[in-house]
């Protein structure tokens, strides 16, 4: 029998979800301020975008419903996954960093069966997170979901991806077209 902790337990979600958030910055790594806030889908966020997102939900999981601390949002357009004109995307990957560590330290020492300490009544209908292990789920799946749109977007800039062997990005691959360009999917030159 393997000797493994409890799923639910803080210490390990808060370990599963720290490695998401390295994965995050990860698939970033090496992208230039250009790249970072540039829109490469239909939707029109841009990777910066997507980790200022990732920034708010964090902070607002943690700080303000487990630990109940009101976060000032004046500053914050509507849309969270827009970035000011004024806020180069290394500030935004900056900030990540910081809410990432301030944000774990609120709720690391907090058992799993936690409530929170304040609920935003009527904002997500009848929906509602009973207990610090929900949050922590919560906030793992939203940024494990999210790290796989970087990813893909991080293929659609230069063609590399996440290597999970290996913990780094891929040395990019050329897709096949006769100038090396990137933007052929494999399967689809086989069609």
């Amino acid at each position: 029998m393997t000797n493994r902790p409890d799923p639910y337990d803080t210490r390990t979600l808060l370990t599963w979800l720290a490695a998401q958030q390295r994965r995050v910055l990860g698939i970033l790594d090496g992208l230039d301020e250009e790249d970072l806030l540039r829109p490469v889908l239909p939707s029109g966020w841009s990777c910066a975008g997507m980790v200022r997102h990732l920034t708010v939900g964090t902070t607002f999981w943690f700080a303000e419903v487990m630990a109940g601390r009101p976060v000032d949002h004046r500053d914050d357009p509507d849309d969270d996954f827009t970035v000011p004109d004024e806020m180069p995307a290394s500030a935004v990957l900056r900030r990540y960093r910081e809410q990432v560590r301030e944000t774990a330290g609120l709720v690391s020492g907090l058992p799993p069966h936690t409530p929170p300490a304040w609920w935003p009544e009527g904002m997500f209908g009848d929906w509602r997170l009973d207990d610090l292990a929900e949050v922590l789920l919560h906030v793992l799946v939203e940024t494990a979901c999210h790290a796989g749109h970087l990813d893909a977007a991080r293929e659609l800039i230069d063609g590399r991806t996440w290597d999970y062997a290996r913990g780094r990005l891929s040395e990019p691959e050329p897709l096949g077209s006769p100038d090396g360009s990137y933007g052929t999917p494999r399967r689809a030159q086989a069609i």
